[in-house]
């Protein structure tokens, strides 16, 4: 028998909502988290600081259990041959809005693997749960968290990352589904990406582990909860299904593309940042994404061309670089208050499994 995951988490609903970096806020989480779910945050594109100040602005609305997430990618490593390279190959793009192309890259997210002052505000804060992406970090941080009494969460994207994550004492695994969107949690990119759908991959999972399955990717509704608890989940985690809240930090064009039916398509692609993430289709996907691109900057300094030229292309007038992360049921999404939408997927699970 697996350990009881509501009672882990201490919430009541068997929903998980995505930590979401650059989408969820305080707001979102809080909302979510009263509303008898799990609402989550991301501190992975921030330092320490920002870490602590994330905590406490969620802290200041709610008392109940909410989820911090952390990135666990490999530490970039810089090559300023294939920066520049890239840079150049962007050019023409950054030319066409009356820009020039930074002179550099940097790395401009830490990896947790390497961020001693984001665990100490970890230790010294004591969220709830604490989850992990890209992979998991080394087992004197994995036990620090622990003795602070915080739960663990990592995501896996394949039955072998699934063991690791059970191997190293994580209490449950996100199982990340193709479906999902925004980043793909592969531990090594390098050796590609399994790109198994939601359903089979957490049924291989729920098979291969003894900790509880959280199924993420595509699930949008309570009938796509119950189907994921009916195959061995013990809850489902769901970003895009809260993108369209007005607690989320979402643009008014990534909110308009979701909403706009017809014609708007996602895929994945590692242009964006370096890394492998879902989102819907536009000329970084179909341009700068076309095959034949140079060799790309190691994640996230990649990243950091990819917002240079958003920018720029922003400021002349022109979305065609926006970044708007979305998993494949985006059409679904519902434009709710984020407590209304827990309470309603709640009331949803609960006749879908009458």
């Amino acid at each position: 028998m697996k350990p009881d995951l509501l009672s882990l988490l201490r919430i009541d609903l068997p929903i998980v909502q995505a930590p979401m970096a650059g989408v969820s806020t305080a707001a979102l989480a809080a909302a979510v988290s009263q509303a008898g779910a799990l609402g989550s945050i991301s501190v992975g594109a921030g330092d320490a600081a920002q870490g602590r100040a994330a905590i406490a602005d969620v802290r200041r609305l709610t008392d109940r259990p909410f989820n911090v997430n952390v990135f666990c990618h490999r530490p970039a490593q810089a090559d300023a041959a294939r920066e520049a390279a890239w840079l150049d190959y962007l050019s023409p793009h950054f030319a066409a809005s009356g820009a020039q192309p930074p002179a550099s890259l940097r790395e401009i997210y830490k990896s947790f693997l390497d961020d001693d002052p984001m665990l100490d505000v970890l230790l010294e804060t004591r969220p709830a749960v604490v989850s992990f992406h890209f992979g998991l970090p080394d087992a004197r941080r994995i036990q620090a968290l622990k003795d602070a009494g915080i739960v663990l969460l990592a995501s896996a994207t394949s039955v072998d990352e699934a063991r690791q994550v059970e191997a190293a004492g994580i209490d449950a695994v996100v199982a990340q589904g193709y479906e999902a969107g925004g980043h793909r949690g592969v531990f090594d990119p390098e050796r590609g990406d399994p790109a198994i759908g939601t359903f089979a991959l957490m049924q291989g999972v729920a098979h291969a582990v003894r900790i509880p399955v959280i199924a993420a990717g595509g699930i949008m509704d309570g009938n796509g909860i119950a189907a994921a608890l009916r195959l061995g989940a013990s809850a489902a985690q769901m970003g895009t299904a809260f993108i369209l809240c007005p607690e989320s930090s979402a643009t008014p064009h990534h909110r308009a593309l979701m909403q706009a039916g017809e014609g708007v398509i996602t895929a994945v692609t590692d242009v964006v940042s370096g890394r492998p993430a879902r989102g819907l289709v536009n000329r970084l996907f179909s341009e700068i994404g076309a095959p034949g691109h140079p060799p790309l900057p190691d994640y996230p300094i990649a990243y950091d061309a990819v917002k240079a030229l958003n920018a720029a292309a922003t400021k002349a007038g022109n979305n065609d670089f926006t970044v708007n992360w979305a998993g494949q049921g985006f059409a679904l999404a519902r434009a709710l208050p984020a407590g209304e939408l827990v309470r309603l997927l709640g009331a949803e699970l609960a006749q879908a499994s009458a």
